[in-house]
């Protein structure tokens, strides 16, 4: 099963633009509170690429040649709501596939639909995230998604934090990632190029090896 970056290159220039439009902010001395209640030197936040087309542009590319490389029998594209639908939307216009999209719970009005699209039992999907964490919420549409029986090739990120929970959670679920940048590479890349120095990048590191503790 793969669980890997795309390519380190492609990697190391995305991690480059999302640090320099400010969608990764890095704040070891003013950590940010996520949902979970954690305390996180960094936030990560890729909807803000879609306001610059050539970072959009970037992103979009590189999807597409992922999922030729390694999904070439895909025949639907699933965005994980909300911030996997516009950038599935735009994969799959590239590619020329239908797109569907996962909500984290069914509605509780209307046709209640937890997927939402045109979609048929067998078929082929390639699941678009924007950014991987724990997994929980990612690994959750892929359930919906076999649920109604459609064949989950694997899933693709723009970023991925590299937590071991999340390897294990993917692992266990039988899940493929490939993601194009991840947490290493943006951390060396952030201190080679100035944008931390290397007091901060320590204290990174270290928020990565134990952030459900780190800042308490």
């Amino acid at each position: 099963m793969r669980y890997h970056c795309f390519n380190k290159d492609l990697g190391l220039t995305i991690a480059r633009q999302l640090l320099e439009i400010k969608a990764i902010k890095l704040q070891p001395h003013a950590p940010f509170t996520w949902a979970s209640g954690w305390k996180s030197p960094i936030y990560c936040d890729n909807r803000l690429s879609l306001s610059f087309p050539e970072v959009r542009n970037n992103i979009k590319l590189a999807f597409c040649d992922l999922v030729k490389e390694h999904y070439p029998t895909a025949e639907v594209i699933a965005g994980v709501a909300t911030a996997g639908i516009p950038q599935g939307a735009l994969l799959a216009d590239a590619l020329g596939l239908p797109f569907i999209y996962v909500r984290s719970s069914s509605k509780s009005h209307g046709l209640t639909n937890q997927i939402e699209g045109q979609y048929a039992a067998g078929q082929k999907v390639v699941v678009l995230e924007d950014l991987v964490s724990s997994g929980g919420s990612s690994l959750a549409a892929v359930d919906a998604l076999r649920t109604q029986k459609m064949d989950v090739l694997g899933m693709t990120a723009i970023f991925n934090y590299g937590f071991p929970i999340a390897h294990q959670n993917f692992i266990d679920n039988s899940v493929e990632l490939i993601y194009l940048s991840e947490y290493s590479l943006l951390i060396d890349l952030a201190l080679a190029e100035g944008f931390i120095d290397a007091s901060s990048a320590a204290t990174l590191k270290d928020w990565r090896a134990s952030p459900e503790t780190w800042g308490k």
